[in-house]
């Protein structure tokens, strides 16, 4: 007599009776290495093979079981592994006849039609087989673990490589900001960091509005990966931070988990940005402690969530004002002190010893704010395309618009909203109902201490925002 069953279900129903659980030898079938999973595919791929129509290439059977071992974590070796290869062979059986499996589809013309008397079945396995290989194991994996294509079809090095670079070309006057927190992921990537710690541990301090939270989420673009964000400004009650691991048990969603926890079981190659981190409870500091030091959380139900995949930032604005303020007589240094003092007085020293950095960021400069000005015209550009009309900006309206749009007290904040009430509303009848309906060219130009929009050879003065 032999009967199969799971740790959680052994435990609930079947040692329950002892008389009957000591009537049993145990054995404890544990999960296989992803060496002995690429055995074990070898010698399963032939019946998918036989059955889909299709020919699994070595490369391919080593993929599955590395690239289901390293992003699909609910499930186990080498259950998940077959898996991909049976969804690989039913896609390429889907969609045989067409030139690639991830390209455009083929004309209806190329699919094999069924003689008299023939199945579609025998008609699919007589044909020739398809062959499938790393292109096609990368693109279901992508799609079972929620994650971009290019985050696992790109070389990872090349992504490393050009990080720097990357992040220079969005994120404007923080160099020192950049380069601190590149060589502390290329550390963890290289293989030399603690490879029980999460990629790092970055807590981010400066003004408002200088590109914390921004350089966070251009990180996420440049890495591939999902970006998470809590605003810790909802969590400053001791019961509002039960909601992240689950509420405790004989409360109301006990059942139901935890935010941050799902979010991380989800996407366990993640961003996580907690905003504003010196707003939520104390209670906070203790849960992060040993995700800082362990890179796992357990919930209200036992589940651990993997954290050794997820890069932690933390944002604060403590000490940004004692930072800004100008020391007395010939003492440069005195408002970065003042601001590290601020840090240790918010943060506990437990806090700050499990960081692997804490990036201070300067305030933006007038020449650090016209590339601000460039990166948000850029992006209306890229809005107008779609409308057929090219916006060029003149040195004086640049001018203009970095003056305007830069406050010490905001830092680039404002200058969203600037370019929305001198450049976007004036443009809105024009789009709509003027002369630009059917597309042309806007020139943003300034003079006499007034911003001006040249549409179609008109000179257009830009009416202020009632609002502000």
């Amino acid at each position: 007599c032999i009967g199969s069953t799971t740790y959680v279900e052994y435990k609930g129903s079947f040692e329950r009776d002892r008389a009957l659980a000591r009537r049993f030898q145990k054995i404890e079938v544990g999960e296989p290495t992803v060496a002995e999973t690429i055995e074990i595919l070898t010698g399963l791929k032939s019946y998918y093979e036989e059955h889909h129509g299709v020919v699994f290439t070595p490369e391919a059977v080593r993929l599955a079981a590395e690239l289901s071992a390293k992003y699909l974590h609910d499930r186990h070796l080498p259950d998940k592994a077959i898996d991909v290869l049976d969804e690989a062979g039913a896609r390429a059986r889907m969609f045989r006849g067409r030139e690639t499996l991830v390209g455009p589809s083929a004309s209806p013309a190329a699919v094999t039609e069924p003689a008299a008397g023939q199945s579609a079945g025998s008609v699919a396995l007589s044909a020739t087989p398809t062959v499938i290989d790393t292109p096609e194991i990368e693109a279901i994996i992508a799609r079972m673990a929620k994650i971009p294509p290019q985050t696992i079809a790109s070389n990872e090095k090349e992504r490393l490589q050009k990080l720097d670079a990357d992040l220079r070309a969005v994120i404007f006057g923080q160099d020192h900001a950049i380069a601190q927190l590149v060589s502390a992921i290329k550390l963890s990537r290289s293989g030399l960091g603690n490879p029980e710690k999460p990629v790092g541990s970055f807590l981010f301090s400066g003004p408002t509005g200088v590109g914390k939270t921004e350089l966070a989420r251009q990180l996420a673009v440049a890495l591939g990966v999902e970006f998470i964000r809590f605003d810790m400004s909802e969590y400053m009650e001791p019961h509002t931070v039960s909601r992240l691991i689950g509420a405790p048990p004989g409360y109301v969603g006990f059942d139901q988990g935890g935010l941050l926890t799902d979010a991380i079981t989800r996407t366990p190659y993640a961003v996580l940005v907690l905003d504003e981190i010196e707003k939520a409870h104390p209670n906070l500091f203790s849960i992060l402690l040993q995700v800082m030091d362990h890179a796992t959380l357990t919930d209200n139900n036992g589940k651990k969530a993997d954290f050794r995949n997820v890069v932690l930032i933390m944002t604060t604005n403590a000490g940004a004002r004692e930072m800004s303020e100008a020391g007395v007589g010939f003492q440069n240094n005195a408002g970065s002190g003042k601001g590290r003092g601020a840090i240790e007085r918010t943060f506990s020293p437990e806090f700050r010893n499990r960081l692997d950095a804490w990036i201070a960021f300067d305030p933006l400069s007038f020449a650090t704010t016209e590339l601000v000005v460039d990166k948000f015209v850029g992006e209306l550009r890229a809005q107008l395309v779609a409308k057929n009309v090219s916006i060029d900006i003149m040195p004086a309206g640049r001018a203009w618009l970095a003056q305007h749009g830069y406050d010490k007290a905001f830092g680039a904040r404002p200058m969203g909203r600037l370019i929305q009430s001198k450049i976007k509303e004036p443009l809105v009848d024009q789009i709509l109902f003027g002369s630009l309906q059917e597309g042309g060219r806007v020139t943003v130009d300034a003079a006499a201490g007034e911003l001006f929009l040249d549409i179609a050879g008109s000179r257009e003065q830009a009416k202020p925002n009632p609002a502000g």
